[in-house]
């Protein structure tokens, strides 16, 4: 199949859709982009690999939000917390502006009717959301607004015009196999972060297709070393919620509580201790009063331990680290003003699609920053690309346009594609604590080595058959986004946030700049000072 197949040929397309703007992603993010962009008065479709409302890893648990009443010394302690534990790469007028904007939007979901609990003096509390409830709502209120939702329908490439901005995007249906194209004049990424299929709890769609479709445009990526996030979780168990864990006991299999160990600062001895034996955890910190509160406000993570017959709080029960890459990392498409745009016009990013490194810096938000950040990102970016869109003029969806990006895509190889292949040779790369949580030069190097080799297997070979395309996509997401990763951690010669190099322990203060990559064939890497954002101003529309 070649992308002039795909695209191009009329009878080769079961369904066009015509809108102002084009969403891509269904989760916390993507929502608030489609609500606000359709409020602002344009006409918005969103397309989503799953089921928009069930797909995701905000959907699929409870997370806190970082939701601070605005009260300057309640704000400054919520911004101060952040910045030596990122590194000092935050910026205070991003943080203070996702305050401000998750404020307003968490209230706005409680006058959406959202089920907010109380606490014991009868006052809402709004600091944390319940993802199944939270994401029905929002789906509810995107169709109300009326955005037209594809299930089921993941994006493939975007369409650019002859000076190359954003124009739509192509897909498929993955029930039907219908391929399906959407002429935009604007186009929003909001497709998450990218965990390597490691089974983190709602994870599975999160594979990276945007940052490739974005790279594809021409557009670049930050921070991409900060990418190494591992959340705690039973080992029989995909759930990665990890708050419970403060107040666990981390032992040897016998019962010997290990030195050090712990669910925020002692994270990396668990790493370490993990590399050559088990590890146990058992809940038992926490009051009995605690214990009830637990299980109201996070009942899924309880229910591994349900079904395999286990109190987590009175037994101990065997643990694991799994990737959650940059899902709970803060590297992704580098957003370059208050509109959330990318460096390709047309374009912009929202949610864990996005850098998380002005309000983060190199240090995970958790749940908590993440999802104020996806609602607040989220907002502006639809703000802005309906402005945009409204700026082009209704003639703007006639513009001749073309697909980029080839990989998956190439016909005439006599090399066929093994998806699955590359997948777990990429997991090789980037599961292992000893290669990707303790970092050093020669591993980096020789994991990079072979990722450029897959890249290059996955670049120059051809997809099996239309039915694979949407599995070699992911493929080939996963590969772009590890060799970001991995380049862009060989540059930071130093330890900062979560990037943990072994040659380098040290935090470099000659180093305090953003990294930024991109590239897909040839990938590069340079330095970014940091400055306060004030390049563009939000309009409000």
């Amino acid at each position: 199949m070649t992308q002039k197949q795909l695209f191009s040929q009329d009878s080769d397309v079961d369904q066009t859709l015509f809108a102002d703007v084009l969403v891509i992603g269904g989760g916390p993010a993507g929502t608030w982009s489609a609500w606000s962009a359709a409020n602002a008065g344009a006409k918005v479709v969103l397309v989503d690999k799953g089921y928009c409302g069930t797909s995701g890893c905000a959907a699929a648990s409870g997370n806190g939000v970082w939701y601070v009443p605005p009260e300057p010394d309640s704000r400054e302690a919520a911004m101060a917390s952040r910045e030596a534990l990122g590194g000092f790469l935050s910026s205070r007028d991003w943080m203070q502006r996702v305050l401000d904007q998750t404020y307003a939007n968490v209230n706005q979901l409680a006058d959406w009717g959202y089920p907010f609990p109380t606490d014991e003096d009868g006052r809402p509390y709004r600091r944390s959301l319940q993802g199944p409830e939270y994401m029905r709502l929002m789906r509810s209120q995107i169709k109300r607004a009326g955005v037209k939702i594809l299930d089921h329908s993941p994006a493939l490439q975007l369409l650019v015009d002859a000076e190359g901005a954003v124009a739509g995007a192509t897909g498929v249906n993955r029930q039907t196999g219908e391929k399906w194209v959407v002429r935009s004049h604007s186009v929003i990424i909001a497709t998450g972060g990218c965990a390597f299929l490691s089974k983190a709890l709602g994870c599975n769609v999160l594979t990276g297709d945007g940052y490739l479709m974005a790279a594809e445009a021409g557009a670049d990526m930050s921070g991409m070393e900060f990418s190494n996030a591992y959340g705690i979780a039973p080992a029989f168990s995909s759930v990665t919620k990890t708050l419970f864990y403060n107040w666990a006991t981390f032992t040897y299999e016998d019962g010997t509580p290990i030195p050090g160990a712990g669910s925020q600062k002692g994270r990396s001895v668990i790493a370490e201790t993990l590399l050559t034996q088990p590890v146990y955890a058992i809940i038992d910190k926490a009051s009995a009063e605690m214990r009830v509160t637990m299980r109201l406000s996070q009942p899924n993570f309880f229910l591994p331990f349900d079904r395999a017959g286990i109190d987590p709080f009175t037994q101990r029960f065997p643990v694991t680290l799994r990737l959650e890459g940059t899902v709970r990392g803060t590297g992704g498409i580098r957003i370059t003003d208050y509109t959330c745009a990318t460096s390709v016009r047309g374009l912009y990013a929202a949610g864990d699609a996005a850098t998380r490194e002005l309000i983060c810096g190199g240090f995970t938000g958790g749940g908590s920053h993440n999802a104020a950040w996806a609602l607040s990102s989220g907002y502006w970016a639809g703000q802005s690309a309906a402005t945009y869109s409204r700026d082009l003029g209704v003639q703007a969806n006639k513009r001749p346009v073309q697909a980029v990006g080839g990989v998956g895509f190439i016909s005439g190889s006599q090399k066929q594609i093994h998806s699955e292949d590359i997948i777990t040779a990429t997991q090789a790369e980037v599961f292992p604590c000893d290669r990707n949580y303790f970092r050093n030069e020669q591993t980096l190097t020789e994991s990079l080595q072979r990722l450029n080799s897959l890249w290059h297997e996955i670049r120059n070979s051809q997809v099996a058959d239309n039915s694979n395309i949407v599995r070699t996509r992911e493929a080939a997401g996963m590969v772009a986004t590890a060799r970001w990763m991995y380049s862009s951690a060989l540059e930071r010669k130093e330890t900062r946030g979560m990037h943990k190099h072994l040659d380098y322990p040290q935090q470099d203060t000659n180093q305090q700049h953003h990294l930024i990559s991109g590239g897909l064939d040839q990938v590069w890497v340079k330095t970014a000072p940091i400055q306060e954002t004030k390049t563009k101003e939000l309009v409000t529309v």
